[in-house]
């Protein structure tokens, strides 16, 4: 029997762990099949508590098959504040006569969407920062701050979160990129999931369409 990416426990006797492509409604949130948010807690709650500061235009986009730790939150672009004054106060929301400047805090300079590939580990409360691009296969370490860009494939961790290297040889990312497991048919994927956990880049070219 395949597994069923619209299930939002997809392990009845875990409900900390939930797929997010059925969980999350916002609009300025998309999701690939059967990545999925691990918390204790409450996480049926992820659109609130782990996207913080969300009010547009900006997305999120997550991959495919990704992985995020207990604590994992994505900072958005609302989250900003003005700097080239001497205060960076958002007196405008606080309403009452200062709301008359609201023009003062709208249109504010962001970084753009924040991109997550497929097949992406976030760690343990890991904390990305706005319009931050992380690359398809990466890691991130528990407690990781990312403000920059992570490539396909890297491993990076610390705060600010720095590339500590890469899974594989140039050529080798390359081959897997060009290889996207992720986006197979379920059926030949759930046929080859050994090959994709525990064999070598030779081995999924040996088993590809």
């Amino acid at each position: 029997m395949l597994p069923d990416p619209t299930v939002l426990h997809p392990m009845p006797e875990q409900q900390r762990v939930v797929l997010l492509k059925p969980l999350v409604k916002s609009p300025l949130i998309e999701v690939g099949e059967f990545s999925y948010y691990d918390d204790p807690d409450d996480p049926t709650a992820f659109e609130t508590r782990n996207v913080l500061y969300h009010y547009g235009p900006e997305k999120l986009v997550i991959g495919k098959f990704c992985a995020l730790g207990e604590g994992v939150k994505f900072v958005m672009n609302g989250a900003n504040h003005r700097m080239d004054g001497p205060s960076t106060y958002p007196f405008p929301i606080m309403g009452g006569s200062w709301a008359e400047h609201f023009d003062l805090i709208t249109g504010l300079p962001g970084r753009g969407d924040t991109v997550i590939g497929h097949d992406v580990w976030l760690g343990y409360q890991t904390l990305v920062m706005p319009g931050v691009r992380i690359g398809h296969g990466a890691i991130v370490a528990s407690g990781s701050v990312v403000t920059g860009d992570i490539p396909d494939y890297g491993i990076a961790g610390g705060n600010p979160a720095k590339l500590i290297r890469r899974r594989y040889a140039d050529a080798e990312v390359d081959r897997l990129l060009e290889l996207a497991w992720w986006n197979w048919p379920l059926e030949h994927l759930t046929a080859n999931v050994r090959t994709i956990m525990s064999g070598t880049v030779d081995d999924l070219e040996a088993v590809r369409l």
